[in-house]
């Protein structure tokens, strides 16, 4: 929440989906399934039901009609409409996660991104570069 600009834990959780969602659309089922094996802490220490949720769930999508479409279509990779560049990856996050129009996009996606890799191994992280586009794979190693 801090490193990406967010002022508020709901907008954080929205956003976060979101990144989580376009890189799942990027990776095969048994990819995605691999990285939440990995995910299983806590996402906020908090009394508020509706953010008690692992980061796994995040993953997963809360969405259960998204979550279920994510796991049977194939990655939006290579030629044709639905590929996922650097582009359609930015514009996504930012347009289908309600971000605030003050927080910087990369910035939220570098911050997500870096939330997200200190609770992956190495192997983890290794794998879901190589899914990634150009310049988001760089926000990815920044992070």
């Amino acid at each position: 929440m801090v490193k990406g600009g967010f002022a508020d834990l709901y907008d954080t959780r929205d956003f976060t989906e979101v990144v989580f969602r376009v890189m799942r659309d990027l990776m095969t089922t048994e990819a995605a399934d691999r990285v939440e094996a990995e995910l299983h802490q806590q996402a906020v220490p908090t009394k508020d039901k509706a953010l008690q949720m692992e980061v796994a769930d995040l993953w997963r999508d809360t969405n259960p009609i998204v979550g279920f479409l994510s796991r049977i279509r194939p990655p939006w990779q290579g030629p044709g409409i639905f590929k996922i560049d650097d582009d359609r990856f930015l514009f996504r996050v930012a347009n289908e996660g309600g971000k605030p129009p003050n927080v910087d996009r990369e910035q939220a996606v570098r911050a997500v991104f870096s939330a997200t890799k200190d609770e992956l191994s190495p192997d983890r992280i290794q794998e879901i570069a190589s899914w990634l586009p150009g310049r988001v794979r760089e926000l990815w190693e920044q992070a």
